[in-house]
């Protein structure tokens, strides 16, 4: 069994972190391992992986998940897991490879002829959304996600909230289906009235109504409104996970195969949901290798429903480098991420691997520069708020 030779990590724009692994016979696989901001910790930590498991078998994937996750005494976390997300990535790619077949057949098989799919509108300050929708119908999108509000403050005026609900109406009006996401950005007072606000316009899901680390507030928010809760970008991996699940309090998760622990874990944390009834929407603004691995999963898993695609996302255009396609070889249009009435045709992921083909020489070309860093709000009174 061929063993690991290389592990190699390239931070291109407009934020992205891929990771590339080698083994002795040439074999190669791609993963990512983007955690937005904060690139340098988790290229420290493929440093400490690349030393600890160059020589293993790469085919062992469990194993190298396991040791990497328990191995080093503390674990869990953005940093440790999105390093490991982008291992474990690389090396499904790497044995399908191998194997010449899709990741998905080595998962089960396929359960779907398609898969439904959302883009962003808007930006970090939400203005008019009109213009915006139109263009994703006409990329053939049938559902957007937009941010509920700017920044908001931790007692604010209600009139604050108002033009979250007038956007939704707008884009409703358009027969697009709209998730909105709150972002953590409204504290639990704010975030219980827009919640009771948006109940009956018809909103597909409500996304991050809290951050995750306010279980208590999330859990009684489920009980004030009957729009469903999506939520789980910031969480990394089934322990993250569970007590939203006993507490009944979430109706979708949203891990992100760049921040979980890779296509492992999110496809244990699909198998988890499925026992609680809640439905799987992964979260992924991100980079085409982190999309084309959620695809991987969505074909192959009963309780996926929805999966976000970061094509034009405000991240991304704002930056002016690079877009999804900028680093992957595509004969035509979108490649396999061709959108056709709100849907990606599986009839396009049967290629090996995760699907799609890395242009190396882009990534090496574009490699190097600055990380990207998040940003933040300031609020009337100077002080700081969620972003």
């Amino acid at each position: 069994m061929p063993k690991i030779k290389t592990l190699e990590y390239f931070r291109v724009p407009p934020r992205w972190l891929f990771v590339k692994i080698t083994d002795e016979t040439g074999q190669y696989g791609w993963g990512e391992a983007t955690l937005e901001g904060h690139s340098e910790a988790v290229e420290g930590c493929l440093d400490a992986f690349a030393k600890k498991f160059i020589g293993y078998e790469a085919n062992d994937i469990e194993h190298i998940w396991q040791t990497g996750y328990r191995g080093g005494f503390y674990r869990g976390g953005p940093v440790l897991m999105s390093a490991l997300s982008g291992l474990d990535i690389a090396l499904w790619d790497l044995k399908a490879r191998t194997l010449n077949t899709p990741i998905h057949h080595l998962l089960g098989g396929q359960v779907r002829k398609k898969v439904r799919v959302y883009a962003w509108i808007g930006g970090d300050r939400p203005a008019s959304v009109s213009a915006a929708a139109r263009t994703r119908r006409a990329q053939g999108f049938r559902a957007v996600k937009m941010n509920a509000t700017e920044d908001v403050g931790w007692l604010d005026s209600p009139s604050v909230l108002a033009g979250a609900v007038e956007r939704v109406r707008t884009v409703r009006g358009l027969g697009m289906d709209v998730a909105v996401d709150f972002h953590g950005r409204l504290h639990r007072p704010m975030a219980k009235r827009l919640v009771k606000m948006l109940e009956d316009e018809g909103v597909l899901f409500v996304e991050e109504p809290l951050l995750s680390e306010n279980p208590e507030g999330i859990k009684q928010i489920s009980e004030l409104s009957s729009v469903p809760i999506a939520l789980g970008e910031r969480t990394y991996g089934r322990w993250d996970v569970k007590r939203f699940l006993k507490d009944n309090s979430i109706d979708i998760l949203q891990p992100d195969v760049s921040h979980c622990g890779g296509l492992s874990e999110l496809h244990r944390l699909a198998s988890l949901c499925e026992t609680f009834d809640i439905a799987l929407a992964p979260h992924c603004p991100l980079g085409p290798i982190a999309l084309a691995a959620c695809f991987q999963i969505a074909l192959c898993t009963p309780n996926h429903v929805i999966q976000e695609m970061g094509f034009g996302i405000h991240y991304n255009t704002e930056a002016g480098e690079a877009d999804v396609l900028s680093y992957i070889k595509a004969d035509e249009g979108w490649g396999p991420f061709s959108v056709v009435d709100g849907y990606v045709d599986a009839a396009g992921w049967g290629g090996v691997g995760l699907g799609i083909e890395v242009d190396e020489e882009a990534v090496r070309k574009a490699a190097g520069g600055e990380a990207w860093r998040s940003g933040w709000f300031l609020g009337a009174d100077g002080g700081m708020r969620e972003w």
